[in-house]
């Protein structure tokens, strides 16, 4: 049943006043004022680029209350969870899947969180299975991706919008939403709300490393990269699919710095290069550069295009002490100009972590330490 408030902005300003007071879903209340909010008719239904959200007034006034209600938390929390930053990588190799995986998420954290309906309704089309409760975007993926169902959903996912974001917007996003997020967990407390298991999870997501690698190598190099048919792309032969692969004509190399000082683990070791090559036979570089250190940088190796000669052929040289700072001064030295640099260390190193490094940084860390610069992703095993 439609409600008799035909104004749809002001039918979404009142959904954002009953989010606001209900204990289940205040703690929204921050997120749901980052970002713009515009009502078109370029979108069928409503749609969020990851911090704008956007809404079709036609299709808002076919909605109930509690159905508005459903769709104004389904749209915040698709930011929450930064799917359309998140699962890129996902959304090119299958769109529609991944729209329906990370709209199960989403739905599967309303209803826990309101299962009698107090507040919501989830409008039709809207996807929804128990089966799928706790699990992630990617699980979920892998599971439809083996029966691929008819898609179904209420809304559209911006991805396009979300890549056209640079990276100092989209972080600033992230941070934004993160610190909304916890203030409203603090609102939640203050208001009794019950605690949801999925939403909870929001405050610490847990997101494969893998992924997070693959991510942020990807877009850094993503403006580079070109399409071939010459050489088919590896994910889809075993589908019988031949797509072009993707080239970096001009991209340059990875440098890959492993702490080899004695606290990490030759399976840690492993597991990261194992997850590089595979990342580099779709990005490409011109070469990969392994440096082995500890006090300073005893071993460097260089690889092109024979990517898997790596797992084989490196020769790991241990290092006395941790400073860091000897990959960053050993790059300059050798006038390296790599695309991206990963390091792969415990944490254990100088306070400022090497200081200010003028490449792309990705820390992959086998504790729970974390860079004040760059990324840090935590190589650890679900």
């Amino acid at each position: 049943m439609t409600t008799k408030l035909t104004n749809p902005r002001d039918r979404i300003t009142k959904a954002h006043i009953a989010i606001m007071r209900s204990p289940e879903f205040c703690m929204f209340s921050g997120v749901l004022s980052i970002g713009k909010l515009e009502m078109t008719d370029k979108l069928p239904t409503a749609g969020t680029n990851g911090r704008d959200v956007f809404y079709n007034p036609e299709f808002v006034n076919t909605l109930s209350t509690k159905e508005l209600n459903f769709l104004v938390l389904h749209e915040a929390i698709h930011k929450v969870f930064q799917h359309m930053t998140m699962w890129k990588s996902l959304f090119k190799e299958n769109a529609q899947l991944t729209n329906m995986s990370a709209d199960y998420v989403v739905n599967s954290s309303i209803i826990e969180a309101d299962p009698h309906g107090k507040l919501t309704h989830m409008p039709p089309d809207g996807l929804y299975d128990k089966k799928y409760d706790g699990m992630t975007t990617k699980q979920i993926y892998n599971i439809l991706k083996q029966n691929p169902p008819p898609d179904n959903q209420f809304d559209e996912h911006v991805w396009e919008g979300a890549e056209a974001m640079s990276k100092e917007d989209a972080e600033t996003n992230r941070q934004q939403i993160d610190q909304a997020l916890r203030q409203g967990e603090v609102l939640r407390g203050k208001m009794q709300g019950n605690k949801n298991r999925t939403i909870s999870k929001l405050l610490e997501p847990v997101v494969d490393w893998r992924e997070q690698m693959r991510e942020f190598i990807n877009s850094t190099c993503a403006n580079k990269d070109v399409s071939t048919w010459k050489r088919p792309h590896r994910r889809f032969i075993g589908q019988d699919i031949y797509m072009p692969s993707l080239i970096g004509e001009s991209i340059g190399s990875i440098v890959v710095g492993i702490d080899t000082s004695g606290s990490i683990s030759d399976k840690d070791i492993c597991r990261a290069l194992t997850e590089l090559v595979s990342i580099c036979k779709d990005v490409v570089p011109k070469s990969i550069e392994l440096l082995y250190w500890g006090s300073t940088v005893v071993s460097h190796e260089t690889y092109e295009h024979d990517y898997d000669a790596i797992l084989t052929s490196t020769k790991p040289v241990g290092g006395g002490g941790t400073c860091v700072s000897s990959v960053k001064d050993y790059i300059a030295e050798k006038r390296l100009e790599p695309e991206v640099i990963v390091i792969i260390t415990d944490g254990y190193v100088e306070s400022n972590w090497g200081g200010s490094w003028q490449h792309p940084l990705l820390w992959a860390v086998t504790t729970n330490a974390v860079a004040p610069n760059g990324k840090t992703i935590t190589i650890k095993e679900k």
